[in-house]
């Protein structure tokens, strides 16, 4: 449902108990208060879902960017052994730079151990992100769930006004608001 639906849906929400609370009925005012406050909880669940969406966006972004980083000091680690065997062959062939080709050797030996223990951490930030994004994108689903409950709840509300009065719909909202307002609770458990 887009933003601008969601937002004139909840306007004839309150239209309708508008018209409820000007007939006097104590009921009636009730269902508009209950109507109301059903509102609010879902706008509220509404706007966490939407944060939670952003958040998983935003981690999966992150470890699409670390992963590129990784990449890069795998990249460098290669050239870093290509060029430590490159000076081992050249000190085996022996001569008189032979000890400078054993140092650069080991220079860019001690270079890779380092390189790749930065390309592994990168990994496992990586790693940690997806499973953040995971998590997130689960509260998403939970809280989409949570949300519609909310919104049945208050269509369901307004038919006690539109029926002048019945209880059923009204005690049927509460028991979908109820259920709604679990179920977001379950998205953080």
């Amino acid at each position: 449902m887009a933003m601008e639906d969601a937002t004139q849906e909840h306007l004839e929400n309150a239209e309708h108990a508008e018209h409820a609370a000007h007939e006097g009925n104590p009921f009636l005012t009730t269902v508009s208060v209950t109507i109301a406050v059903l509102a609010v909880l879902a706008a509220t669940v509404g706007s966490f879902e939407s944060l939670e969406t952003a958040e998983a966006i935003n981690d999966k972004s992150e470890a699409a960017y670390l992963q590129n980083k990784a990449s890069d000091q795998w990249s460098f680690f290669q050239a870093k052994s290509i060029k430590k065997n490159s000076y081992e062959i050249a000190a085996a062939m022996g001569g008189p730079g032979t000890g400078q080709f054993q140092a650069a050797a080991k220079r860019n030996e001690a270079d890779g151990v380092e390189i790749q223990a930065k390309a592994t951490e990168f990994e496992k930030q990586v790693d940690e992100k997806l499973r953040d994004s995971d998590v997130r994108e689960h509260r998403h689903h939970v809280l989409t769930f949570a949300v519609t409950l909310l919104h049945i709840s208050i269509a369901v509300a307004t038919l006690s006004i539109i029926t002048h009065g019945k209880r059923w719909p009204w005690i049927g909202s509460l028991a979908l608001g109820a259920l709604g307002v679990i179920a977001a609770g379950f998205a953080y458990v």
